[in-house]
């Protein structure tokens, strides 16, 4: 069904090989019939569909006999429009032995199911590609694969989620269950307004451009890409990367940025260029602002109107430009805090503690720990130490308070201590404010 699809971890000369290998007589009855007129006289084959289908098989005189595959379906009751779509689909099952290689697939899957004749007919033909399988675990597998599929399908149709073609679905949502994508992902997929799961040709591009970028089916990223993909003509990615070029950024840069967030291609050129505009009002450069987006391409999505206001918030915090700036370079997330949060954290450490400013721009992750979980149950402890002469007359660095596990701070603070009644203390004041900050 998905040439491409099914073998996209060959190389692509292999692929170009697999899918266009052609051979165009097939010796039958003592005469020779082109394969194209084989489909046409034995299943009314438009004379198009038929040259594209003779392109995808090899039908050379070892002992091939279509015939016989085609008088199999039929005798477990497929119509000839299921028939037509199965060899449409995938046109390798007439070079199949029907009596040794299908038939005992047809056989298990008729017989251990237990399906409707009706139901059965209508999976096979929805996914022919099943009966490549080999294997009766996996083929029984996949077969049930399908079967859900197409039950949520119909539950679809009859509900207001987005729909689509019904055919197109099942089989596309089945040949990304082919390449590992989870299941988990799949239904999304189905439901998605943006229907990347429904189209044919187009699904197979978008497929095919994704994995060549090489994303892993099984991460959530591939199914991202594969949104972000669908939506794009060729014409406007070309469009969207000369805008980055024109930025300084490269086009490599442009596709390892998609790599690490695909969202990266979705914005349009007036908020790519905005964006990269306000995050040089932070006090960044051209090139400061290239190397914050290629390490972290989600700060697209911030508004102008939050880093103005992250600005604001920092400078009314007394944070120079220059060391507002030099936070940003070294832990961009600084720009989609809260003001709350970054004013509560900044005086709590600064105005409670002692800490200068400049002790927070050398550690700006500060902002992102925990008050209640890490950040006022160790600084407790260290009050304590302080309070009884046990650091000196300088604070530890933020760094060495914070920035480390709760297991190495309690050797650092408390454990290494002699004195047992100490230790017991200090733990208990951890424990307690620890406690104390969690029920609040």
């Amino acid at each position: 069904m998905y040439s491409l699809i099914l073998h996209v971890k060959r190389s692509n000369t292999e692929l170009e090989k697999l899918v266009f290998s052609s051979a165009t007589t097939l010796s039958r009855k003592g005469q020779n019939f082109t394969v194209s007129t084989y489909l046409i006289e034995s299943l009314g084959f438009t004379t198009k569909l038929a040259e594209s289908i003779s392109k995808k098989v090899s039908f050379e005189d070892q002992g091939i006999n279509p015939d016989s595959v085609l008088t199999l379906f039929r005798s477990y009751g497929f119509t000839e429009s299921q028939i037509s779509t199965i060899i449409t689909d995938y046109p390798k099952l007439l070079l199949l032995d029907a009596e040794n290689s299908l038939a005992p697939k047809l056989k298990f899957l008729h017989s251990m199911k237990g399906a409707s004749t009706s139901e059965f007919t209508e999976i096979v033909s929805t996914v022919p590609k099943l009966l490549g399988k080999r294997g009766d675990k996996t083929l029984s597998v996949y077969y049930d694969f399908v079967r859900d599929v197409i039950h949520k399908c119909q539950v679809l149709s009859h509900s207001s989620l987005p729909q689509g073609n019904l055919e197109n679905k099942i089989r596309n949502v089945t040949a990304l269950r082919e390449l590992g994508v989870p299941q988990r992902s799949l239904f999304h997929l189905l439901v998605s307004r943006y229907q990347p799961v429904c189209g044919k040709e187009r699904f197979q591009e978008s497929l095919k451009k994704v994995v060549e970028k090489g994303f892993d089916p099984t991460t959530s990223k591939f199914v991202q890409a594969l949104h972000v993909v669908y939506q794009l003509s060729d014409r406007t990615v070309e469009e969207k990367v000369d805008v980055y070029k024109r930025l300084g950024f490269s086009v490599e840069d442009v596709w390892d940025m998609f790599k690490k967030w695909p969202n990266s291609l979705k914005f349009s050129v007036k908020k790519v260029t905005q964006t990269f505009e306000t995050l040089k009002k932070c006090g960044l450069t051209d090139e400061e602002v290239v190397a914050l987006l290629k390490k972290n391409p989600q700060f697209l999505r911030v508004s102008e109107q939050n880093i103005a206001s992250s600005i604001e918030t920092f400078l009314g915090l007394g944070f120079s430009n220059g060391e507002f700036a030099m936070m940003i370079k070294r832990y961009p997330v600084c720009i989609g805090f809260s003001a709350e949060t970054v004013k509560k954290k900044t005086e709590f450490l600064v105005e409670e503690m002692d800490w200068s400013l400049e002790a927070v721009v050398s550690h700006p992750q500060v902002f992102s720990y925990s008050m209640g979980k890490r950040m006022v149950p160790r600084c407790s402890v260290i009050k304590a130490l302080m309070s009884k002469g046990l650091l000196g007359s300088e604070l530890p660095s933020v760094c060495s308070v914070l920035a480390c596990t709760d297991k190495m701070f309690l050797r650092r603070y408390v454990r290494k201590h002699n004195d047992k009644g100490l230790v017991a203390e200090l733990m208990a004041i951890f424990t307690r404010v620890h406690k104390a900050c969690l029920e609040q």
